[in-house]
C-alpha cells in the first residue's frame, strides 16, 4: 500500500499506534453530542462488550486458545467492583476515585482467574480447553447461590448512584457521562491489546499458535506465552465487566449466561479474529442488531404468541445464520474484507522498486505496520517470525 495513503505517515511503532488511538477516543467523545440518551447508553455498552470481544480474538487469534468461558471473567470483573464500590461507598469514599478502585479490583480479580485458568490451559488443546471454560461459565449461577451472603444469589448486587461530576453535569447527561467513561476504558485497554499484539509478545503467540513444537525448539517458552496470553484476555474482559456495571448499577449470574458467552465468540469471529477493528465492529453488531430484529418484529404487529416466542429467539437464530454465511463467505471476517479492499486500492499505485537486504541501507524506512494492526490473524502465518533465544 503506498504510504502517501496512510493516516500520519511520518509515525511508525508505538508512536503511531498511541497517536491513532488517541485521535479515534477524542473523535468517540465528541460524538457522543450527536446522539439521544438511549443510543449513548448502548455506545458505552458496545464500548464494555469491546474490552472483552478484543481480548478474546487476541487469545483465540493469536494464541489459537479457544475460549467459550469469557462471559464468567466478565462476571468477575462485575462482582470484583460492585464489591468494591459498595466497600468504598460505606467507608464514605465516592466520585472518581471510588471508581478508580473498583475497576482496578475488578480487573485484579478477573486476572486471577484468568491466571488460573491460563495455567490448566497451558497443558490442555482444542475441545479439553473449550470445555473447562465452558464449565466455568456453566458454574456461574451455583457459585452465586452457593455464596449467596457475597453475592446475593440470582438478584445479584446493586451498586451506589455515579452522578455526572459537578464540572460537568452542565454540559453532558448520565447516559453521556457513562458513554465518556466506557470509551476511555476501552481505549486504554484495546490500546494495550494493540502494543501487545505488534511487539515481541505478539510474535511469540503467533509462533506457537502457528507450531508449538517448532516455536519450542526456537527457545519460545510456550507454557509461558499461552497462560500470559490468557491473562491479558482475562484482564480484559474484567475491564469490560466492570465497565458494564458501572453502567447498569448491578450485577448478576443472569447477565452473564452460556448464550451471551458464545455471543461474544460470534462476535470475534464477524469483526475477524486477531484483528483490533473487527472486534470494535462485532461489539457494534451484537449491541445493535438485536435491538433493531426487537424493533422490526414489534412493528409488524405478529400475533401475541408468535411475538412471545421470537423474543430472545430471533437474534439467537439471527446471529447463527450470519455466522454461517460469514465462514463460507468470508472466513477472516469483516476485517479481512477491509484488507482486501486496501490491498486492491494499493495495487493500483506504482509500486517503488524493491530493495535486497544486502543492499538496503542502515536508514532505510522501515516496512509499514498500518496493514498490520488491523489485519486478522490468519494473514500472519506467511511472514517470517524473528524469535530471539
Amino acid at each position: 500500500m503506498n504510504r502517501r495513503l496512510r493516516l500520519f505517515p511520518g509515525l511508525t511503532g508505538t508512536p503511531r499506534v498511541l497517536t491513532i488511538a488517541a485521535l479515534l477516543t477524542v473523535l468517540a467523545l465528541g460524538g457522543t453530542f450527536l446522539l439521544d440518551p438511549f443510543r449513548n447508553f448502548q455506545l458505552a455498552t458496545a464500548a464494555a462488550y469491546f474490552c472483552a470481544v478484543a481480548g478474546l480474538s487476541l487469545l483465540i487469534g493469536l494464541s489459537g486458545q479457544l475460549s467459550l468461558g469469557h462471559a464468567a471473567l466478565m462476571a468477575a470483573g462485575g462482582y470484583g467492583y460492585a464489591l468494591t464500590s459498595n466497600a468504598l461507598t460505606d467507608a464514605g469514599v465516592d466520585g472518581v476515585l471510588r471508581f478508580v478502585v473498583s475497576l482496578v479490583a475488578g480487573v485484579a480479580i478477573a486476572c486471577l482467574l484468568g491466571l488460573l485458568l491460563g495455567l490448566a490451559a497451558a497443558r490442555l488443546h482444542g475441545p479439553y480447553l473449550a470445555g473447562l471454560t465452558l464449565a466455568l461459565v456453566v458454574a456461574v449461577p451455583a457459585i452465586t447461590s452457593v455464596w449467596s451472603g457475597v453475592f446475593r444469589g440470582d438478584q445479584g448486587l446493586q451498586t451506589a448512584y455515579n452522578p455526572v461530576p459537578t464540572a460537568l453535569e452542565r454540559l453532558i447527561a448520565l447516559e453521556q457521562w457513562q458513554a465518556w467513561v466506557a470509551i476511555i476504558v476501552a481505549s486504554v485497554v484495546v490500546t494495550a491489546l494493540a502494543l501487545v499484539r505488534r511487539g515481541a509478545l505478539g510474535l511469540r503467540m503467533r509462533a506457537v499458535r502457528d507450531d508449538e513444537t517448532a516455536a519450542r525448539l526456537n527457545g519460545v517458552p510456550a507454557r509461558r506465552v499461552k497462560v500470559t496470553a490468557f491473562t491479558l484476555s482475562a484482564a480484559a474482559a474484567g475491564a469490560g465487566g466492570a465497565v458494564l456495571c458501572f453502567i447498569t448499577q448491578s450485577v448478576g449470574p443472569g447477565g452473564y449466561t452460556l448464550a451471551f458467552s458464545l455471543l461474544l465468540v460470534v462476535a470475534a469471529v464477524l469483526g475477524g479474529l486477531g484483528s483490533i477493528g473487527g472486534a470494535a465492529i462485532g461489539s457494534v453488531v451484537i449491541v445493535v442488531l438485536p435491538w433493531a430484529l426487537g424493533a422490526g418484529a414489534g412493528a409488524l404487529d405478529l400475533p401475541r404468541e408468535l411475538e412471545q416466542r421470537l423474543s430472545g429467539n430471533l437474534s439467537l437464530l439471527v446471529f447463527g445464520a450470519l455466522l454461517i454465511v460469514v465462514m463460507i463467505l468470508r472466513p477472516d471476517g469483516v476485517a479481512g474484507l477491509a484488507g482486501t479492499l486496501r490491498r486492491r486500492r494499493g495495487s493500483g499505485s506504482v509500486p517503488a522498486p524493491a530493495e535486497s537486504a544486502s543492499t538496503a541501507g542502515p536508514d532505510s524506512p522501515p516496512p509499514s505496520a498500518a496493514a498490520a494492526s488491523d489485519a486478522p490473524a490468519s494473514s500472519d502465518s506467511s511472514r517470517t517470525i524473528p524469535i530471539e533465544r
